[in-house]
């Protein structure tokens, strides 16, 4: 399998939008994040386009930082005139360095700082997700002394069933996650926020999970959604202008994944608001969605330099690179599937059973087990495909480790976008 804007040239070499895997690597070291700038842009615009076509005047995309955070991500989000989701004050101060819009930046997670309240109020956010109770009253006060009225959403659990992972799944009751419909909790949540002088509640959200290859889920959760907005008005008189049901369309991992497109997701959901608002006669609200993934995921490809090879006759061939958890900790954390290549040749014999093992001093540091490789040698560039999210967002130092470089490639074109680590970087708050 190999993502959009990957091809073997004439050398037999891995070419990404153009550039040569074996050259970028040489140029720029390993580990290595690779990033398709035009792929990044392209899911941007398509997913703008639609929604702009398709749902109410003032909807739009919010990219999820959580995915990928960094100053060219948000710079690019910008000049693609997406919306952007973000989840801490370090994603918040990123997106602002960058100079991205306030007024276009919704701020959630389940237990946000008194700090970061302010500094989200301070800098005119345009939406505040509310998680809970305590974060709710916490806002009105600090909105009170900021002197302001700040707009806000409620995180709802909708109680839909996501087929996918259960550490990602996020939308039943049994979540750290927001308000649950089916207990009253939400409708609570709603009545109190009304009461709120400083709080000005225009959206409820939603999530119901990630990796997500099915529309069903995601039509369940707005005929959901849009039902509550028609209980709250009969309870409270008042209608809520915006649904925002988050994100989780999947990205391609392996040849077994069948990820929709971007518009056979959205058409059905755009389909099921119309019909929906219609039956109820619930006004059409402004529509929301985060995609983070399906956006930067299959854009990513990680090269690494193969360090040693190690055959345990009768049971595995352990190949070791320069990197692991301490880039990619999915595998370790939930055995996530990856395409591995080897960017160094197209063709030659196969060795099978092959384990990817990393660097770390962990026996549980893998990349991959059970895969194939074409005539693996000491020092040929490994390639693994869709690292995009997910992988430098959650990098670290274990084993002062340092983190990867990442580049952008567009037109055959390669710049940094960010620096590999020192190791003075490693002592920059040692003491």
């Amino acid at each position: 399998m190999l993502t959009p804007g990957l091809t073997f040239n004439e050398k037999g070499h891995l070419s990404v939008e153009g550039c040569d895997a074996t050259e970028l690597a040489a140029k720029y070291g390993t580990p290595l994040y690779v990033m398709n700038e035009s792929l990044i842009r392209n899911n941007c615009r398509r997913y703008t386009a639609f929604i702009k076509d398709n749902f109410k005047n003032g909807s739009f995309p919010c990219y999820a930082s959580k995915a990928l955070s960094c100053l060219e991500i948000y710079r690019i989000m910008a000049e693609e005139q997406m919306g952007v989701d973000v989840v801490s004050g370090g994603e918040l101060y990123t997106a602002l360095t960058a100079e991205f819009p306030a007024n276009r930046i919704f701020f959630h997670g389940n237990n946000k700082t008194p700090d970061e309240l302010k500094m989200a109020v301070e800098c005119g956010v345009g939406r505040i997700i509310v998680d809970n109770l305590t974060e709710l009253h916490l806002l009105d006060e600090i909105a009170a002394e900021a002197g302001v009225i700040q707009k806000i959403g409620l995180r709802i659990k909708p109680g839909i069933e996501a087929h996918t992972h259960d550490y990602i799944r996020t939308g039943q009751i049994d979540s750290k996650f927001g308000f649950s419909i089916e207990n009253g909790e939400a409708l609570e949540a709603v009545k109190e926020a009304f009461e709120c002088e400083n709080l000005e509640l225009c959206q409820l959200h939603c999530h119901i999970g990630s990796q997500i290859f099915d529309t069903q889920p995601f039509t369940d959760a707005a005929k959901v959604m849009l039902q509550f907005f028609d209980v709250i008005h009969k309870e409270t008189g008042k209608w809520i202008t915006e649904l925002n049901l988050g994100g989780g369309l999947g990205a391609s991992y392996t040849d077994s994944d069948s990820p929709l497109e971007i518009e056979e997701y959205l058409t059905p959901v755009a389909e099921a608001i119309k019909s929906t608002c219609e039956e109820l006669g619930v006004p059409e609200p402004e529509f929301h969605i985060e995609p983070g993934r399906s956006i930067v995921g299959e854009a990513g490809t990680t090269l690494y330099t193969l360090g040693n090879i190690k055959e345990i006759k009768d049971i595995r061939t352990y190949i070791s690179v320069d990197g692991g958890m301490s880039d990619n900790i999915r595998y370790a954390l939930y055995q996530a599937e990856y395409t591995v290549l080897n960017a160094s040749k197209a063709q030659g014999n196969v060795v099978d059973n092959i384990t990817i093992a990393g660097k770390c001093c962990e026996s549980g540091d893998l990349i991959q087990e059970g895969v194939s490789l074409i005539d693996p040698q000491v020092g040929d560039i490994l390639a693994v495909l869709t690292t995009g999210a997910y992988n430098y967002s959650m990098a670290s130092n274990y084993n002062r480790i340092l983190r990867p470089a990442m580049i952008m490639v567009k037109d055959g074109n390669s710049r940094v976008i960010i620096q590999r680590e020192s190791y003075n970087d490693l002592l920059n708050n040692d003491i």
